[in-house]
């Protein structure tokens, strides 16, 4: 019934699906926590910044997002993050791409859970002398990830199968690959099959290791 999948590399397409979200995972983390400190920060300029790439991203398709990488970044500036090859280029991109629209939402979620930390805490923190970067990363931020780890694995398990949307621009992953098998077998139920027990098996553990996870370092107030 499944031999027509001897002839394609299923498995490093689901590979390359697997690097493109850990990748953009790590990116959209470091980024969104940047952008939720410029949100919560007392810089009118910076909150400004943040207020405004948050509203804007999240209001613009990913597939518009990727494709400027490809034809904005790329084809018209020449930008090719240090690559040679096309395919490293365009996976290169792709992961900009993910990590500029996802640290989006990552940003909100860190910033709800900033908002569940008790005002008392950053004021006695502010009364000691710290300054704000302290407060932030000493005090506020280990409660408010603490919290988040649920919407947190929300954001993951989307931008996993946000991941498909590299497709656009030639990504090899799992998208790619079922577009060309589906082209070219006569198989359309099976090979929808497939990939969807494949994301599956991707994203289920995901949620299920992250919620026992955020059960267990959950604040108890």
């Amino acid at each position: 019934m499944f031999d027509f999948l001897s002839g394609y590399d299923l498995l490093g397409a689901f590979w390359v699906t697997v690097q493109l979200t850990l990748l953009a995972a790590v990116g959209s983390l470091v980024w969104g926590t940047l952008l939720a400190a410029m949100r919560v920060g007392p810089v009118p300029l910076m909150r400004g910044f943040g207020t405004a790439y948050v509203n804007i991203v999240r209001n613009v398709p990913l597939t518009v997002i990727i494709l400027f990488t490809s034809l904005g970044l790329n084809q018209t500036l020449g930008v090719s993050l240090g690559a040679q090859s096309f395919d490293t280029i365009n996976f290169r991109l792709a992961v900009l791409g993910l990590i500029a629209y996802t640290s989006a939402f990552v940003c909100e979620a860190i910033r709800s859970g900033i908002n569940t930390v008790p005002v008392g805490q950053a004021e006695a923190a502010r009364a000691l002398g710290l300054s704000f970067t302290q407060v932030l990363t000493l005090v506020v931020l280990p409660q408010a990830f603490r919290s988040v780890v649920g919407p947190l694995t929300n954001v993951l398990i989307a931008l996993t199968k946000n991941t498909t949307v590299a497709a656009a621009i030639g990504v090899a992953e799992a998208a790619l690959l079922m577009k060309k098998m589906i082209e070219n077998e006569a198989e359309l139920l099976l090979i929808s099959a497939v990939f969807a027990f494949g994301f599956v098996v991707l994203t289920l553990p995901t949620g299920l290791i992250l919620g026992w996870v955020g059960k267990k370092v959950a604040v108890k107030r």
